[in-house]
C-alpha cells in the first residue's frame, strides 16, 4: 500500500475518533498536500497556509521558550485550526468545530501526527534505497529541506 493511502487512512481513522473534527489534511513542510480529508475546502491553499504558520511557529518557539516545533491551535469563535508537527518532513492540521474538546483533539493529533511521522520515515527510506523511487538529489541520510528535526524521547541509562 502507498504511503499516501496509508496516511490517507489514518486521517479517517482520526477522524472517526475525534467527530467534532471537521477536516483533515498532511501535508509536506513545504506545503504540499500528501492526503486530506477536506470536505468543502482547498486543500493546496490549506497546506500553503499551514507552512507559512509552521515557518511562523518555528520562529516563535526559538525566540521564546526554544526547541523544536511540536503544535500551534489558532482558535476562533466557529472552531479551531491545530498544526501537529509530523516527523521531519510532514506536518498534520486539524480543523475542528467549536464544541471540540481541546484536550483530546491535543491528544489525538499528537498520536496521529507520529504515526504519519513514521509513515513518512518510511517513504523516505524508501526512496533512498536502491530502485525505491530514484535519486533524491541529496546524499544519504540528509533530511529533505525545510524539514522539522526529529524529536527523540530520552532513554533510560542503564549501567553494565
Amino acid at each position: 500500500m502507498a504511503v499516501e493511502t496509508e496516511v490517507l487512512n489514518e486521517l479517517r481513522r482520526l477522524r472517526a475518533r475525534v467527530p467534532q473534527l471537521t477536516g483533515t489534511l498532511a501535508a509536506s513542510t513545504d506545503g504540499l498536500v500528501l492526503a486530506q480529508d477536506l470536505p468543502d475546502a482547498q486543500p493546496e491553499g490549506l497546506a500553503a497556509l499551514t507552512a507559512a504558520a509552521l515557518g511562523v511557529g518555528r520562529r516563535m518557539v526559538d525566540l521564546s521558550v526554544g526547541g523544536e516545533f511540536c503544535e500551534l491551535l489558532v482558535r476562533g469563535a466557529g472552531g479551531c485550526v491545530a498544526t501537529y508537527a509530523a516527523g521531519p518532513s510532514a506536518v498534520l492540521t486539524l480543523l475542528a468545530g467549536d464544541r471540540v474538546n481541546v484536550g483530546r483533539l491535543h491528544l489525538e493529533g499528537r498520536r496521529s501526527g507520529a504515526r504519519i511521522g513514521a509513515l513518512m520515515a518510511t517513504r523516505t527510506t524508501a526512496e533512498r534505497s536502491p530502485g525505491g523511487g530514484g535519486p533524491t538529489g541529496r546524499p544519504a541520510g540528509a533530511p529533505p529541506p525545510g524539514a522539522l528535526p526529529v524529536r527523540v524521547p530520552p532513554q533510560s541509562r542503564h549501567r553494565t
